[in-house]
């Protein structure tokens, strides 16, 4: 029998005729069949159908087709029981094709025909593959115990067929989806005119060389997989060139390219099987693993290699063959969803299904403005009444001295200058006592749990203090503008009659010049907070805060949160400036009559005690290190003592201060131990200079970890060196505090940012095993009182109280950070919480960025071990957790829209911490699904 190719799919086309009766390869037609070769008056039709191993068929499709030629000799007809091989089929280049109707009416009789001779050709099929594919094998099998060769030979195939892949099962359509080479988005003709452009900028003579060739095609990133896919494609031109032309590129790209999963799982194939066998061995594969690891950044797996190539070898060579087929990896991309079964997706139900199609129902103009407008309301009227009270206090003020100056003499020589002027200065000292409010961070945190949080949004607290300054800085610009342009220029141009009439009994002197009145001590105190408030407010900016002006040095010391936190207390200058420009005003007024300390002295008082606190308690919190760790990513995890009169909630934030580093800096970081934890514990990156100098003085007494513990350098109270002391302050209220009030918690966390929502997951945890361990012993005491005899009324008195029930009854945590090593910092707890989460109430999500999305091929085989080896062991490669780690981002609007579906009419609580871009489009995202149905989303951001 001649050789077939190796995809059991098989295109034969079959000879129509006038009676309707087919005849199927045969050499030897059925009676009332009239076979013709290459007639003109026939019509053809083109059949495809698999063939599988179990002896059956899957008629795939029915179409018209060109005309064949059957050429089959006396020898092969006989040797061959009547069957045609694919290599005797040659097309003729006449053709006529069948209308769609009589396709119908011919179809079954077609498909009954094609069914004998499919059995026949799967018989044929089995006995050639394994002739060709094990010859040599068997021939030493033969010679030296050949029995064992069969029987694993025999064990495959059995296996091949126990396989049963159905590719119309929705979990294998998603998978044959996969094995991309480049992503949808350039898969288009934008995509390959991006190619051409980049082959003019790299060909050289015409010609694009192998060392180009993942530039070219978009894939730089990930060179040496690019590199691989080029020999890949080169081997089955059977040439091994450095160079290309443009129509072989565009040939390649369209391989690269094809929506045939056959053809793209055969280019992966051939990428692994190097020396063109048709096998894989277990080398090949330790090199295909090693090859996506350095694509994908994954240094971990990459040292592993060996040990996961070992488990596919276990898996799909089950027989010890030493090799893996096409089929293999076909089963084993096919079937990880069946091993991700670790990790379920959120479910839909029918309700919410309506619920969110009543969504897409259109509606006019004018409705979805209002919706919009009602939705805006509701979600900011907390900061609407709070604005609009500051603002209209402000106007107040303003008009109140606007009209109060414009009765004095002085207005008619300054005019509204003068107006201006002074309005602007009493909103400006109404905002230097105000902006103190936000930053009273004790009386911020207790004024959370009073009934003024309903009516008060104090989780914005910083953004009012920035709005504030805003206002501030308005009103300096207003105030000294009027003055310096306006006013003083007036009174030293003004008449001698003028002067004496309206000026005199103010200066009481002769007239005074321009530079009399700046050297005076009210222009001298102007002039030196003008300057104080610059220097503060520039360097209090996003750019210089977060180090995003780089400046040469030194004056690089001027950007980063030192500089922020050194200039802020520059303001402690500024209040005595502005208490003493107050005082010694042009337009004189006895000193208790000056409004600037009336409006300064209790906000001051305020905040002074609030810092005296902080003083005086963090020498009372005494704390002491007990273990100390450092991960990858320059994060730093310091576990403490826990004070005996410390009491915080999960999501607050206290300040640490080490005296080794700096005696006066205090920095927030949230807390990430439970409150029931008997340790207090935080987690630092490396982000600034004074981190950095905190991870460089512990670094100093830590030590490499012994066998079984994680982190690069460890240190813990057995430590020879003596550890830094450490004084903290708090703790502080933040957003996440509340997420109590919930029915359902979504926690995002980006990178660091997971922090907070560490500490509400062990709470969650905690409160759970609590909740079980009360169920327990409610469900003892109720069969002890089932169980007793002569019990009275009284005994109900011994019955356990029960606690506050937890309102929350899900939370769904998702961390998406671009480093690997980063799972490392809260391993532990991710264990802890998958292991005593019987009820499933905690489901975790952890996103790796650095990863290509799943389905591309660089991260297949990846995706594929990761399913492998949890299935085995329990553990995710990536995370080395039992939580599952998916590639790529997340999609956001496909997360909102399955809480929303699963928890219909449930008020869910959305926590997020980091970079203020994912957090304005999560807000746009609950402010859509809010407006779609009943299940209602809270947005709520963590500040830095």
């Amino acid at each position: 029998m001649r050789p077939f190719s190796k995809n059991d799919r098989r295109r034969w086309s079959f000879d129509s005729v006038s009676a309707g009766r087919l005849a199927v390869g045969s050499a030897s037609t059925s009676p009332g069949t009239e076979c013709s070769n290459g007639g003109y008056g026939e019509e053809f039709v083109e059949v495809t159908i698999d063939l599988q191993d179990d002896d059956t068929i899957v008629l795939r499709s029915v179409e018209p087709a060109t005309a064949i030629n059957i050429d089959i000799s006396s020898d092969e007809t006989s040797a061959g029981g009547g069957m045609m091989t694919p290599a005797s089929i040659s097309r003729s280049p006449t053709m006529k094709r069948t209308s769609s109707n009589r396709l119908r009416q011919f179809s079954q009789e077609l498909k009954a025909e094609a069914v004998a001779k499919a059995k026949q050709l799967s018989h044929e099929l089995k006995r050639f593959s394994w002739s060709r594919s094990f010859s040599g094998t068997l021939t030493s099998a033969n010679q030296n115990g050949g029995g064992m060769v069969n029987s694993a030979l025999e064990a495959r195939a059995l296996r091949k067929q126990r396989a049963q892949l159905d590719r119309t099962r929705s979990s294998a359509q998603r998978a044959l989806r996969g094995l991309r080479f480049i992503s949808n988005k350039n898969k288009n003709v934008e995509g390959w005119n991006d190619v051409q452009t980049n082959f003019e900028k790299l060909a050289k003579n015409g010609y694009i060389y192998r060392s180009d060739f993942a530039q070219c095609i978009g894939m730089k990133d990930s060179k040496e997989f690019a590199l691989e896919l080029y020999d890949a494609l080169s081997r089955r031109r059977r040439l091994k060139v450095e160079k290309i032309s443009h129509d072989e590129l565009y040939e390649y790209w369209l391989q690269i390219n094809d929506d045939s999963f056959d053809s793209r799982l055969q280019i992966f194939f051939d990428i692994v099987d190097k020396n063109e066998d048709g096998r894989i061995t277990e080398e090949e594969v330790k090199e295909i693993i090693m090859l996506s690891a350095s694509a994908n950044k994954l240094s971990r797996l990459k040292e592993q290699a060996e040990e996961y190539a070992a488990l596919i070898m276990e898996e799909l060579d089950p027989e010890r063959l030493g090799y893996i087929e096409l089929w293999q990896l076909e089963t084993l991309l096919l079937q990880k969803d069946t091993y991700l079964n670790y990790s379920q997706a959120l479910s839909y139900t029918s309700q919410a299904l309506s619920q969110n199609l009543q969504g897409l129902r259109k509606n006019s103009r004018i409705h979805r403005m209002s919706s919009d407008f009602v939705y805006f309301m509701q979600e900011n009227w907390k900061r609407i009444w709070v604005l609009s009270l500051w603002i209209m206090i402000m106007i107040g003020l303003f008009l109140w001295k606007f009209f109060q100056y414009k009765q004095k003499d002085a207005f008619h020589v300054m005019g509204y200058c003068l107006l201006t002027a002074k309005g602007a200065a009493e909103t400006l000292k109404f905002n230097m006592a105000l902006i103190l409010f936000p930053v009273c961070r004790n009386t911020i945190t207790w004024l959370r749990s009073t009934r003024l949080s309903y009516f008060i949004p104090f989780d914005d607290n910083i953004n009012f203090h920035k709005t504030i300054a805003g206002a501030i800085v308005v009103a300096v610009i207003l105030h000294v503008g009027d003055h310096i342009a306006c006013d003083f220029p007036r009174i030293v141009r003004a008449t001698e009659y003028d002067y004496n009439r309206y000026l005199f009994h103010y200066f009481q002197h002769k007239q005074p010049t321009y530079f009399d009145l700046v050297k005076g001590p009210e222009g001298i105190t102007g002039i030196l907070m003008i300057i104080l408030m610059a220097i503060s407010f520039t360097l209090a900016t996003r750019w210089f805060r977060r180090n995003l002006v780089k400046l040469p040095k030194p004056f690089d010391r001027l950007t980063g949160f030192n500089a922020f936190w050194y200039s802020h207390h520059l303001f402690i200058i500024v209040y005595v400036l502005l208490v003493l420009h107050g005082i010694f005003l042009y337009f004189a007024k006895p000193w208790y009559v000056h409004t600037t300390w009336m409006y300064l002295a209790v906000p001051v008082l305020l905040y002074g005690g609030e810092r005296t606190l902080r003083y005086f308690r963090s020498g009372s919190y005494s704390v002491r290190l007990l273990k100390v760790a450092i991960y990858p990513g320059n994060v730093l995890t310091l576990q403490m003592s826990k004070p005996s009169q410390f009491r915080y909630k999960s999501g607050q934030y206290m300040f640490v201060q080490c005296p080794a580093v700096s005696p006066f800096e205090w920095h927030p970081f949230s807390i990430t131990s439970a409150p029931g934890d008997d340790y207090l514990s935080i987690h630092i990156r490396q982000l600034g200079d004074w981190t950095q100098e905190l991870k460089r003085v512990f670094s100093e007494v830590c030590e490499p970890p012994v066998a079984g513990k994680s982190g690069l350098l460890r240190a813990d109270e057995t430590t020879k060196k003596s550890l830094p002391k450490l004084l903290i302050d708090g703790p502080y209220g933040a957003p996440a505090q509340d997420y109590r009030k919930y029915d359902v918690l979504l926690l995002v966390g980006l990178g660091i940012g997971a922090t907070p929502f560490i500490s509400i997951l062990k709470d969650l945890l905690n409160n759970i095993v609590k909740m079980e361990e009360q169920a327990d012993s409610i469900s003892d005491f109720s069969r002890s009182s089932e169980n007793s005899t002569g019990s009275n009324s009284g005994n109900n008195a011994n019955t356990p109280r029960g606690k506050k029930i937890l309102k929350t009854t899900n939370a769904y945590f998702y961390w998406v950070t671009r480093e690997q090593g980063s799972f490392d910092w809260f391993k532990g707890v991710m264990n802890e919480v998958a292991e005593l989460d019987q009820r499933g109430v905690i489901e975790m999500h952890n996103y790796l960025t650095s990863v290509y999305e799943e389905g591309d091929a660089r991260s297949a085989l990846i995706t594929m071990v990761q399913a492998l080896n949890h299935a085995k062991n329990g553990v995710d490669i990536v995370s080395g957790t039992s939580v599952r780690t998916h590639f790529a981002r997340p999609n956001w609007k496909k997360v909102l829209s399955k809480l929303s579906s699963k928890h219909c009419n449930a008020r869910i609580g959305v926590f997020y911490c980091g970079v203020p871009v994912l957090g304005k489009e999560l807000s746009k995202l609950c402010n859509t699904f809010n407006q779609k149905g009943s299940t209602k989303f809270e947005f709520h951001k963590e500040h830095f």
